[in-house]
């Protein structure tokens, strides 16, 4: 990192700031806030999904899967997300700003009060927002672990420098400065990533590499499947991304709850699909290259960064370093954002009966407070990632195992073929979820890593469909909620429950 490297980031973090600062102009109140008045067109919000959906994790974890197994990860990962849109564009990024234009919700889980009961609610209110840290700490953990390998800086004060950045445009801005951010960060991150592609491939001789590198790779780095990352995994993973990016992901929820209309949240989602199909090709070449450029690494999770270091001159290094801070600030400015909606929305109220009487500026106000306390909390469990089985151990198995139980209830709610499933099948299947996951966790451990994704999401699943079908519930306001959220011809819905 030279005079020039830092002078990149330096601006980098000063634009974020200014957007944060420029973007309180827009917020009036709690809102506008967290859905941005439901005013964000669906192109804003398809690329403000895209860079959320994603953190500087990649340029660590992934490389280090990248690199120890090859093209499976474009397989799992990009292929998954971009199917899991495309199924979402039809049966769920719709559902959400019509819950918005019936309810007036502002958290992705306010509905859930009247769609089931209040206590459905706050078990998945809590336990979300509890797993929520853990995976917001990951992504800190991993742009530390990059600014350490660039500038030697330490990972507590690389936690503390991206950290606060956020924390201060984040609390200010609300979701319109996280969707601006997410733009710039988006031009940023595809002028750095194309750098690097060109960069890494003038090394291996030109554009015929995109063809020949898998020649010269260990065997098995061209296959669909490799190692750990089977069918069977591929297929799991394929069920969480389609829980977890249509929803399930808070933050997610939140693009689609901010658009003004069900068609605007499905173009939003197809915009979002046709990203993840086509530029992980380029953002992951470089690390597909890594065993070919850089053999025999210890520490595989700092392929990509040591390849920056050593075919990138002074300013460019800069650049990629700050690429790789934008998915990481996109992605936890909106985690918070939806997190504080949810607290302030969900949580509070159930607790505290007087907040469900708080003026608009104090809503407003607990919404900031609640953000900034979101982001310290989380950058306090960054400092301890390797307590929780590093960045990785975070990153997959933590989230990958729990978001599902979470999730299920949550998204297939929606959907009026679940109808019959009510307040039982949510809080069964996200307990039994829970344990489960206990069990193959601490209990019988060493089961593969597939089987520890697997287990909870899939027995979590089984047990909201069955409860459904062995004791339906019937609830003509569910009933009439659900049925609402077909179509974006205004209809007579119930008020949202429980606050």
């Amino acid at each position: 990192m030279g005079f020039l490297d830092w002078l990149v980031i330096c601006g980098y973090f000063v634009v974020m700031i200014a957007i944060g600062v420029w973007a309180k102009s827009r917020i009036r109140d709690a809102k506008d806030f967290f859905t941005a008045g439901g005013k964000m067109p669906w192109w804003l919000s398809g690329i403000s999904h895209h860079m959320s959906g994603y953190s500087s994790a990649v340029f660590v974890g992934y490389a280090a899967i990248a690199y120890t197994a090859g093209f499976t990860l474009y397989v799992w990962w990009a292929i998954g997300i971009t199917f899991a849109m495309l199924v979402g564009s039809v049966l769920f990024a719709p559902r959400w700003p019509r819950l918005r234009q019936r309810l007036g919700i502002i958290s992705p889980l306010e509905y859930l009060a009247t769609r089931y009961n209040v206590p459905a609610q706050q078990v998945l209110a809590w336990s979300g927002t509890a797993l929520k840290v853990f995976d917001v700490g990951a992504k800190w953990a991993a742009t530390a672990l990059l600014l350490q390998v660039f500038a030697g800086v330490p990972i507590a004060w690389g936690v503390l420098l991206t950290g606060g950045v956020t924390l201060i445009y984040s609390t200010i801005g609300g979701l319109w400065a996280d969707a601006l951010t997410d733009l710039g960060q988006f031009v940023i991150q595809l002028v750095a990533g194309i750098t690097m592609f060109v960069a890494v491939l003038s090394q291996l001789g030109g554009v015929s590499a995109i063809w020949t590198l898998w020649e010269r790779l260990p065997e098995g780095h061209g296959q669909p499947f490799n190692g750990n990352y089977t069918v069977g995994f591929v297929l799991v993973y394929l069920l969480i991304n389609t829980l977890s990016y249509n929803g399930g992901t808070w933050n997610l929820a939140q693009r689609f709850i901010a658009a003004p209309t069900g068609d605007s949240a499905r173009r939003a989602a197809l915009f979002s699909a046709g990203l993840y199909l086509f530029w992980p090709l380029v953002l992951f070449f470089p690390m597909w290259a890594a065993p070919v450029l850089l053999p025999n690494l210890a520490e595989p999770d700092q392929s990509y960064a040591l390849l920056t270091e050593q075919l990138l001159p002074g300013g460019l290094i800069g650049l990629v370093l700050a690429g790789m801070f934008a998915h990481t600030m996109a992605m936890t400015s909106s985690d918070a954002n939806a997190i504080s909606s949810v607290v302030i929305r969900d949580i509070i109220p159930a607790v505290w009966k007087r907040a469900q009487r708080m003026s608009s500026a104090s809503e407003l106000l607990a919404g900031r407070v609640s953000t900034f306390l979101f982001i310290a909390l989380s950058m306090g469990i960054a400092l301890s990632a390797d307590n929780f089985g590093g960045v990785l151990g975070l990153l997959i198995l933590w989230f990958g195992a729990l978001v599902g139980p979470i999730a299920i209830p949550m998204l297939l709610g929606m959907l009026p073929m679940f109808r019959r499933c009510g307040p039982a099948a949510a809080i069964g299947s996200w307990a039994t979820g829970l344990v489960v996951f206990a069990l193959v966790k601490y209990v019988f451990p060493g089961q593969g890593q597939t089987v520890e994704v697997a287990a909870p999401v899939l027995s979590a699943l089984a047990v909201f469909v069955i409860v459904g079908l062995v004791a339906p519930a019937r609830d003509a306001e569910a009933d009439a909620l659900v049925d609402s959220l077909n179509t974006d011809q205004p209809q007579t819905a119930p008020a949202a429950g429980g606050h």
